[in-house]
């Protein structure tokens, strides 16, 4: 029996057309869905399928771990 772990990612969700796209900063990846819920569903499962089978020097090397999301305020005009 192998022990799982869990580790949390940021997904970024924003409605494109008639859908919506998420992203997973952290490794690159990225799904869609009707809805946000399916986009966050997507985004899971494409995250969970790249960490089981890709090898862990892929991983090393796309893993970014100081993601910052934050708000912007500038001036315009």
């Amino acid at each position: 029996m192998t022990m799982q772990t869990i580790q949390q990612f940021t997904a970024i969700i924003e409605r494109e057309g008639d859908g919506y796209v998420s992203l997973c900063p952290e490794l690159d990846i990225a799904s869609q869905g009707e809805t946000i819920e399916e986009a966050r569903d997507n985004l899971k499962e494409a995250v969970e399928l790249f960490l089981e089978v890709a090898h862990p020097s892929e991983i090393n090397t796309r893993l970014k771990n100081d993601i910052f999301i934050t708000k912007l305020e500038v001036s315009i005009g």
